[in-house]
């Protein structure tokens, strides 16, 4: 089982991910030999690394492309093929200083969550919004006054931030008797982002839209 080098696809939009370079083993059991021997590839590593946080590394989207494949190996016993491949992922992964959009999932006292369609550790905390902005307790938002306007924002609005920080946190096996309700409670995220929202062109996108509007 041998596959030659792969030609590359169009180059990814940098706006949206970018992709990082893997190899690993994968096994092919003998129920998919009749599918081609790249999509077999495919749908295990995608089984294996979609949706998947690799530390240091970013959250995984999916295969990009597969570089190269070894001679697969039958193994001993369960008759499956074992194959060295080298491979491409389209990974999330923002750089510091990078813009992006999501929607407001949730507000606290401490700040803002943020989620975008594949992600949603994202968190804006209260030191890093806009100068003047206040949060309401009982309605649970945050709302900017600027010129002695005030401003909502409200849960599932489209927001524009800046990234700042990210953090990974190794996650570690839970021993089985830590593994109560309380124990997943406090587990961290594998991965997560920090941003802020205090330069011009930051915040809800509306409230941009509307400035632009009013210019016209």
């Amino acid at each position: 089982m041998e596959l030659a080098v792969l030609g590359e696809k169009e180059p990814l939009d940098r706006n949206l991910e970018s992709h990082s370079s893997f190899t690993d083993l994968v096994i092919i059991d003998p129920q998919d030999f009749s599918k081609c021997t790249v999509d077999a590839l495919e749908d295990q590593i995608n089984t294996k690394y979609a949706n998947k946080v690799v530390y240091n590394v970013g959250l995984c989207i999916c295969l990009w492309d597969i570089l190269k494949v070894s001679e697969g190996m039958v193994g001993h016993g369960s008759g499956s093929a074992h194959v060295n491949v080298e491979f491409r992922l389209i990974v999330f992964r923002p750089f510091k200083g990078e813009v992006l959009t999501g929607r407001i999932s949730s507000s606290t006292a401490h700040g803002i969550k943020v989620r975008t369609d594949f992600f949603d550790e994202i968190f804006i905390p209260q030191r890093s919004l806009f100068e003047g902005t206040t949060f309401d307790g009982k309605e649970q938002v945050w709302i900017w006054n600027n010129d002695g306007q005030d401003f909502y924002m409200d849960k599932n609005e489209l927001i524009r931030f800046r990234v700042e920080e990210e953090k990974f946190v190794d996650q570690l096996p839970i021993p089985p008797h830590l593994k109560n309700e309380e124990a997943s409670l406090h587990k961290k995220p594998p991965y997560a982002l920090t941003a802020s929202c205090q330069q011009a062109g930051m915040g809800l996108v509306q409230w941009w839209l509307e400035d632009e509007e009013s210019e016209e």
